[in-house]
C-alpha cells in the first residue's frame, strides 16, 4: 500500500477518535429544519443559532437528538415526511430539548455539525442510510493502485503490508470485471458561443465538434474504451456543466477540444493545458466550504460527513492524484501532436480554465492549432487533418491507459496478463538457479519509477537492490521485473 493510503488510514483513525458531535457549551435555538430525500439516503438539516453540544441515540424506530439547554424558535414546525424520514416530535426533559425523528425500518444515522458558510449559519445534519449502505460506509479504504483511487472493502486488506504484495492480476480480481475506460470528449463552445473566428470565417465551434466526433469514433473502436460527448450538435453548454457531465458518467479522463487564437496571425502550433495550482486551490476551497449542499464523492467517499481535517486529506489526496495523472496524459498527447508539426510550446501549460476543475477526473484541454493563422485555419477546415488531430490525441490517451490502467478495466486485465507472463518467466529463471535474491518479492518497474523510489517502497537500500539484480547502472527500463532482497 502506498504512503498516501497509509496516511489516509491513520487520519481516518484520528478522525473517528476525535470527531465527537460537539460544539461550544452555550445554548442554541433550533430555528428551522428541512429534509432532502435522494436515491441513496435522506438528509435532515437543523438550522441553529449557534454551536451546541448534542447527543444522538436510536430506539424503537426513532433517532433522538438531545440538545441540553436549547429551545425551539417560535412557530417552529417539523418538516413533512420524505424518504427515510417519517416525521418528527419534540419533548423536553428537564432543561434538555429532545427532537425525535421517526425513521424507516433499517435506517442507520450519521450526524455531524457544520459551521457558518456564506449565508448559512450553524447546522446540525442527520443523514439516514439503509443498513446495507451504512455497512459499506464503515468498511471502506481509499487506495491508489495502478491509477484512479477506488473504494474497496477493508476486509480485503488485513494489513498495510498486504496491499503492496498484490500483483496486478490480484488487484484486477479484487476490483472485479473488465469494464471499459470512459473518456469524456468536450467540443469547446457551441450554439450561441461560436468561439474564435478564422480570417476566412471558420468558426471554432464547428472545428471542435468535428475533431471531437472523430476522436469519439476512434475511442469507441478501441477495445476497452468508451467515449461520452458533452455535446453532439451545435448548442451551448455552460462551462461548469461540461465537467459535471464527465463526473456524472464516471469518466476516467476528460478532454476539452479547442482552437487557439491570437492577435498576431503568425502564432501557430498545438498546445495542451492542465489545471493550475491556483485553480486546484479554488476548487478545494469551494468543496470544503459547501459540503452540506454538495453531493460530491471524492474517491467514492462523501466529504459532507467528514470532519474538516479528514475531508481536507481526502480531497487533497484525490486532487493530487488527478493533477498528476493530468500531467502524464497531457505530456503523452503533446508528444503525439508534435508528430503532426511544431507545437506552440515544448511543454504542457497551466491555467485556471473552468472545464478543467473536476476534483477527481484527470482533465486536459487541447488547443488543436491557431485558427487565427490562415495556414492553420485551412488545415483545421480539412476533414483529413481533423482526423489526424483526433488520431494524435487518441494515441496519447491510449498510451496513458496502457501505462496507467485504472483498476478493474480491460486495460488493467491486459496489463495483468502481460505481468503474469513476465512473472512466470522470472519464476522459471529463479528455479533454474538464476537470480541473486531468494525468497524476495518481485516488482515490475512502472514508468517514472527509479531505483531509489523502489528501494524506499520496500525498505531496502539502493545498493542491495542493485546487487540482488546484477545492476550497475542507475537507470531503469519500464517493464523490467526486479527481485527485492529480503531483510
Amino acid at each position: 500500500m502506498n504512503g498516501t493510503l497509509t496516511r489516509l488510514l491513520w487520519m481516518a483513525g484520528v478522525a473517528m477518535a476525535t470527531a465527537m458531535p460537539c460544539g461550544a457549551s452555550s445554548a442554541a435555538e433550533v430555528k428551522d429544519a428541512r429534509v432532502w430525500a435522494g436515491p441513496d439516503y435522506t438528509r435532515v438539516v437543523f438550522d441553529l443559532s449557534g454551536p451546541v453540544h448534542y447527543k444522538l441515540s436510536q430506539q424503537d424506530g426513532k433517532v433522538v437528538i438531545a440538545l441540553p439547554a436549547s429551545s425551539l424558535a417560535g412557530g417552529f414546525n417539523g418538516p413533512a415526511a420524505q424518504g427515510r424520514f417519517k416525521g418528527m416530535t419534540n419533548t423536553r426533559e428537564g432543561g434538555t430539548l429532545q427532537l425525535a425523528a421517526n425513521v424507516a425500518p433499517g435506517s442507520h444515522p450519521r450526524d455531524f455539525m457544520l459551521g457558518p458558510s456564506g449565508k448559512a449559519g450553524y447546522r446540525l445534519v442527520l443523514d439516514l442510510y439503509p443498513d446495507n449502505a451504512a455497512a459499506a460506509t464503515k468498511t471502506v479504504a481509499t487506495a491508489k493502485t495502478m491509477g484512479k483511487p477506488v473504494v474497496i472493502p477493508t476486509a480485503e486488506v488485513h494489513r498495510v503490508s498486504d496491499f503492496k504484495k498484490l500483483d496486478s492480476r490480484q488487484v484486477a480480481a479484487l476490483l472485479g470485471g473488465e469494464r471499459k475506460v470512459i473518456v469524456a470528449v468536450d467540443a469547446g463552445h457551441g450554439g450561441k458561443d461560436p468561439g474564435a473566428h478564422g480570417p476566412d470565417g471558420t468558426l471554432e465551434k464547428n472545428v471542435t465538434l468535428a475533431v471531437a466526433r472523430d476522436l469519439a469514433a476512434q475511442i469507441n473502436k478501441q477495445p476497452g474504451m468508451k467515449a461520452v460527448l458533452t455535446r453532439t450538435g451545435d448548442y451551448y453548454i455552460p462551462l461548469k456543466r461540461r465537467y459535471e457531465i464527465a463526473r456524472a458518467d464516471k469518466a476516467d479522463l476528460f478532454i476539452s477540444i479547442h482552437a487557439d487564437s491570437y492577435t498576431s496571425s503568425d502564432a501557430r502550433g498545438s498546445s495542451v493545458w492542465v489545471l493550475s495550482s491556483r485553480g486546484k486551490s479554488s476548487v478545494a476551497a469551494r468543496l470544503l466550504a459547501d459540503r452540506e449542499n454538495s453531493s460530491d464523492l471524492i474517491g467514492g467517499v462523501s466529504l459532507a460527513a467528514e470532519n474538516d481535517s479528514l475531508a481536507s486529506v481526502l480531497l487533497d489526496m484525490q486532487q493530487g492524484w488527478a493533477v498528476q495523472a493530468s500531467d502524464v496524459v497531457a505530456n503523452n498527447v503533446l508528444k503525439a501532436l508534435a508528430q503532426l508539426g511544431p507545437t506552440h510550446r515544448d511543454h504542457i501549460e497551466h491555467a485556471n480554465f473552468v472545464v478543467l476543475r473536476s476534483p477527481d477526473v484527470p482533465s486536459i484541454l487541447v488547443e488543436t492549432a491557431f485558427i487565427s493563422n490562415p495556414t492553420e485555419e485551412r488545415k483545421l477546415r480539412n476533414p483529413q487533418h481533423q482526423r489526424a488531430l483526433a488520431t494524435a490525441v487518441m494515441g496519447g490517451v491510449k498510451d496513458y491507459f496502457e501505462s496507467s490502467p485504472p483498476p478493474g478495466t480491460w486495460f488493467a486485465a491486459q496489463a495483468a496478463r502481460r505481468a503474469g507472463v513476465q512473472l512466470a518467466s522470472v519464476d522459471a529463471s529463479a528455479k533454474s538457479g538464476a537470480g541473486a535474491a531468494k525468497g524476495g518479492d518481485k516488482h515490475r518497474v512502472a514508468r517514472g519509477e527509479s531505483l531509489s523510489s523502489i528501494a524506499h517502497q520496500y525498505g531496502v537500500s539502493v545498493s542491495s537492490l542493485k546487487s540482488a539484480n546484477g545492476i550497475s547502472s542507475n537507470s531503469l527500463q519500464a517493464g523490467t521485473v526486479l527481485m527485492i532482497p529480503t531483510g
